[in-house]
C-alpha cells in the first residue's frame, strides 16, 4: 500500500455547566429510535465508544450543550452500544452528527452518500498507535517496525474490531512487517475499546496489545497503566484518524446554511472559552481543523484490503 513515510467509546449523565442543567441523554442506541415529535427539531449527536462510558458521558453532553448555544437548536447526545451500532445509526438517519474513527467514518459515509466530513482535530491528522507489553511477558520497546516479530508466539489483543487505532492500521503494521495473525498463540482477542485493551495487558490476561496513543498517554498521567505491569513498545507512523461526519439533510432541517454553521462553530473552539477548553481538553486537543473525504482515501483502501470495507 502506498502510503506516505508517516502512514498514515451506554449511561447517559446530566451534567450542570454555567447554562443550566443539561437534558438527559436516551439509553444506548442498538436498534433505531423513535422519530422525535412531529415539528420538533433535534440535532442527534453521537460517538463510537472507543472509551469507558463514564467519560464518554462528560464529554459529548458538553458538546451537545455547547453546539445548542452556539446554533440555536436543540442537540442531544445519543449514547451507542458499540461501533457498529453508531454506523448503523448514521445509515438509518437516526444520528446526524457523529464522532467517527477514520475506519468507521469510512464505513459510514459510504454507507450513506451526501454525508460531509466536516472536522477533525489538530492531532487527527498524523494519529498514532502504540503496541504495548505486558511487564510480565518479556517483551522489550524496540525500535523498528521490524521489531513487530518479537511478538510472534505472544497471546494478543486488539481493541474494537472496527477500530482504526486499535486494530485497522495495526493489522497493516503487523503484516509489513511479516506477522500474520496466526503467528500469535491462539486468535488475535478483541477487547472493545483501547481503556479495555490497557486493562488486559496490564493484569497479564494478555502479553501484548495496541491502543491509541491519545488514550495511552492520558492512562499514563492518570494513573490507570501503572509502568511496573505494562510498556509502550513501539510508536506507529502517522496516519489519519477521527473526523467528525455530518449527514447531508442537514440544511434542508434545519436551514439553508446548517451544515456550513456547524462546521463554523466546532472550528471556533478555543481553550480560551471556559467550557470549550473543557471540551478540547477531553478529547486531548488544542483545536479542531477543517477535513475532508479525501483525507481518509489512505484507511478505506487499507480497510478494503483486510476484508472491513466491501
Amino acid at each position: 500500500m502506498a502510503l506516505r513515510t508517516t502512514v498514515l467509546t451506554g449511561l447517559s449523565a446530566a451534567l450542570a455547566v454555567a447554562g443550566g442543567v443539561l437534558p438527559q441523554a436516551p439509553g444506548p442506541l442498538g436498534t433505531a429510535l423513535a422519530a422525535p415529535p412531529q415539528g420538533e427539531r433535534v440535532l442527534r449527536l453521537g460517538a463510537i465508544p472507543d472509551q469507558k462510558p463514564e467519560k464518554l458521558n462528560r464529554l459529548y453532553p458538553l458538546v451537545a450543550s455547547e453546539l445548542s448555544r452556539q446554533l440555536g437548536v436543540q442537540v442531544k447526545y445519543v449514547p451507542v452500544v458499540d461501533y457498529a451500532a453508531a454506523v448503523s445509526a448514521f445509515r438509518t438517519g437516526d444520528l446526524d452528527l457523529v464522532w467517527f474513527g477514520g475506519l468507521t467514518g469510512v464505513q459510514a459515509r459510504l454507507q450513506k452518500p451526501g454525508s460531509r466530513v466536516i472536522a477533525q482535530r489538530d492531532i487527527d491528522a498524523q494519529f498514532h498507535s502504540i503496541f504495548i507489553g505486558s511487564t510480565r511477558s518479556g517483551l522489550k520497546p524496540f525500535f523498528q517496525q521490524s521489531g513487530l516479530r518479537t511478538l510472534k508466539g505472544k497471546r494478543f489483543t486488539f481493541g474494537s474490531e472496527s477500530s482504526t487505532s486499535g486494530r485497522l492500521m495495526p493489522q497493516l503494521f503487523l503484516q509489513q512487517a511479516g506477522v500474520k495473525l496466526t503467528d500469535f498463540a491462539g486468535a488475535p482477542g478483541f477487547s472493545g475499546s483501547h481503556d479495555a485493551t490497557i486493562a488486559l495487558v496490564s493484569s497479564g490476561a494478555y502479553d501484548a496489545g495496541v491502543v491509541n496513543e491519545q488514550v495511552w498517554r492520558a492512562s499514563l498521567l492518570d494513573g490507570k497503566a501503572k509502568r511496573n505491569r505494562v510498556i509502550a513498545l513501539w510508536r506507529s507512523p502517522g496516519y489519519p484518524d477521527y473526523h467528525w461526519l455530518a449527514q447531508g439533510n442537514l440544511d434542508a432541517r434545519f436551514g439553508k446554511g446548517f451544515t456550513a454553521r456547524l462546521q463554523k462553530a466546532i472550528l471556533s473552539w478555543r481553550p480560551s472559552d471556559p467550557q470549550q477548553k473543557t471540551i478540547l481538553a477531553l478529547f486531548g486537543a488544542q483545536q479542531f481543523t477543517t477535513a475532508k473525504a479525501s483525507d481518509y482515501a489512505p484507511i478505506e483502501k487499507v480497510g478494503r484490503q483486510i476484508g472491513k470495507i466491501r
